[in-house]
């Protein structure tokens, strides 16, 4: 299919898909709803734990233990990192925490950046042993923000390569990519992705009150996804915070929204026990909104969300590690 038929053919499967076509229920858990994880069957919880804050240096090492335990005994089992959060640091307190038992009530998702097959498995070999497991419940290829990353990822050679093997090992269980820069990459991603021959378990990508307005993966990648039945993590509810500063919209709204979606899994940043206690009472407290509160919603954010200027991660490098560190795809 050329990429401008690919496109047109996302655009209008968006336009006939309902904002609150939400993924399959799958119960709750001490009062968390679960939601089923696309292909892979398996069940997650509806709002997951984000690796990068408890890695910052402005969280103790103390505290970033004891956000891991609460979130996990209080129902929340899906768990966010990456390879190059904070030069590991994220990955290494999360292992730390996963002992004494944690490790069996988590879904481990991390992330690593190698386009070869060669640097895929020093970084993957890498994040096991900071998580102190013996496997990955979810890996997925980090930052594919550019045009170029999908054709590297499949090449002879390329990460996905090693990830099959990596897989076929027992090492990781489902394999699937993120992004935060453009819909249209994020596309060119699946439809390389379905040229080889293969569908990625999962996608993750921005899905937030401003981004369904400027340049959208929620009306553009969302019904693909759906239709190639993947896993979808909406990531940056809150846009790392930047969203909020438009005094339009409230934290708890921004989860609502995300939450309404056909998400499996919203991942948010918790770098305090405040902060993770309003986003498991936010889950615990959900009520799928109605059209007229999605509008009322869209509305207060329609004129502040044109040109991207909440959503950072679109429009500038400040987000963008793998552009500051090219060294890391290799």
């Amino acid at each position: 299919m050329e990429r401008r038929d690919f496109l047109k053919s996302a655009a209008l499967a968006a336009m006939a898909t309902a904002v609150h076509n939400r993924a399959d229920a799958a119960g709750t858990h001490n009062g968390i709803p679960y939601r089923t994880l696309g292909r892979t069957g398996a069940s997650v919880s509806m709002v997951g734990i984000g690796g990068h804050h408890i890695g910052r240096n402005t969280v103790p090492a103390e505290e970033a233990t004891r956000i891991v335990h609460t979130a996990l005994d209080s129902g929340i089992n899906f768990l966010d990192n990456c390879w190059d959060y904070n030069d590991g640091v994220s990955e290494e307190r999360m292992g730390v925490a996963l002992q004494g038992g944690y490790r069996q009530k988590a879904f481990l998702m991390t992330k690593l950046d190698g386009r070869t097959a060669q640097l895929a498995q020093q970084q993957l070999e890498q994040s096991l042993k900071r998580l102190k497991t013996d496997h990955i419940d979810l890996i997925q290829i980090h930052e594919v923000i550019r045009m170029t990353d999908p054709e590297r990822v499949f090449a002879p050679g390329g990460s996905l390569e090693y990830l099959r093997k990596a897989r076929e090992q027992g090492k990781v269980r489902f394999i699937g990519f993120t992004g935060h820069k453009s819909p249209e990459i994020h596309l060119h991603m699946i439809e390389t992705a379905t040229k080889h021959g293969f569908t990625f378990d999962t996608v993750q990508m921005p899905l937030n009150v401003m981004d369904a307005h400027f340049d959208s993966f929620q009306k553009l990648v969302i019904p693909v996804a759906q239709k190639l039945n993947m896993g979808i993590l909406g990531m940056k509810p809150m846009g790392d915070g930047i969203i909020l500063k438009s005094n339009v919209v409230t934290p708890v709204e921004c989860l609502q929204y995300a939450m309404n979606l056909p998400t499996s899994v919203v991942i948010t940043g918790c770098d305090s026990m405040k902060i993770l206690n309003q986003a498991i009472d936010t889950a615990k407290n959900f009520h799928p909104m109605n059209q007229e509160q999605v509008s009322a919603l869209l509305a207060k954010t329609e004129t502040v969300a044109k040109g991207g200027q909440f959503e950072l991660y679109k429009t500038s490098h400040n987000f963008d590690g793998t552009y500051k560190n090219p060294q890391w795809l290799g």
